[in-house]
């Protein structure tokens, strides 16, 4: 099963079991065994349930705050808030620094080791690496290389993350600036194809012309050869008939017999 696939199910599993929850204590619940799950790492649909208003106001609200923060906040952002918040398990807070390296490769696709310390709270550059690899690279959300001499992460891939809030119309922007220029693209390359095809058949034609006028000459020349051959002939069989008959009027010596 790919990873979209098993993605879509569990956000599935989890819409249904919050939007049937009985009451916001096992809401609550749900939103904490969500977070902690090890495969799931898009929160918006759950978030977007209208049942979840009911946390609003309660002593469950700080859940509310806490999908919040998994949807699209950073381990950075709980540790500022975290006065305000669920204490989270350590499923959660592995999650959360997994959603934290997301973040940073969104931004940027080399992140430097200093920075990745210290906005995962890691202490040393062994540990560091054992997580990028062990569950950023191995959990399949991420993809790229560690380049130990320059002491940076190389990102190649990275799972997208839920879209924050007014983001969409940035978004929506971003796709209508790169549709405009994909078609404006799309008509420069007809337009070249246009003039290749019309280049192609000039040559074309080009080409024919060269031939039937190497063909127009070559015809020619045989026949400028035939004739010249023929009035070569014709001239030297004249030309012995002629010595011919002047030998015959030519007047013959007469041989004096020797005495």
């Amino acid at each position: 099963m790919d990873i979209e696939q098993k993605q879509a199910e569990l956000i599935e599993h989890f819409v249904k079991q919050a939007a049937g929850a009985p009451n916001a204590s096992a809401l609550a619940s749900i939103l904490v065994e969500a977070t902690s799950h090890p495969s799931l790492f898009a929160f918006s649909e759950i978030l977007a349930l209208p049942n979840l208003l009911q946390l609003e106001a309660t002593e469950n609200s700080v859940y509310l705050d806490m999908l919040r923060l998994f949807a699209h906040g950073t381990w950075s952002d709980y540790k500022s808030n975290a006065d305000r918040l669920p204490r989270l398990i350590p499923d959660q807070i592995l999650k959360l620094k997994q959603l934290t390296v997301l973040t940073l490769a969104e931004t940027y696709k080399v992140l430097p080791y200093d920075q990745l310390m210290q906005e995962l709270d890691v202490t040393n550059v062994r540990e560091l690496e054992d997580f990028l690899i062990n569950e950023c690279m191995y959990a399949g959300i991420v993809r790229g290389k560690l380049d130990q001499l320059r002491r940076c992460f190389e990102v190649q891939f990275a799972a997208g993350r839920d879209l924050r809030p007014g983001q969409l119309g940035s978004m929506i922007q971003t796709l209508s600036n790169w549709l405009s220029t994909s078609e404006n693209l799309l008509v420069s390359i007809q337009e070249k194809i246009k003039w290749a095809d019309a280049m192609s058949e000039i040559d074309k034609k080009h080409r024919k012309d060269v031939e039937e006028k190497v063909e127009e000459v070559k015809k020619s020349l045989f026949k400028a050869d035939i004739d010249f051959r023929g009035h070569e002939e014709i001239c030297s069989e004249s030309g012995g008939v002629m010595d011919y008959e002047e030998d015959r009027s030519r007047p013959k010596r007469r041989r004096h017999p020797i005495s």
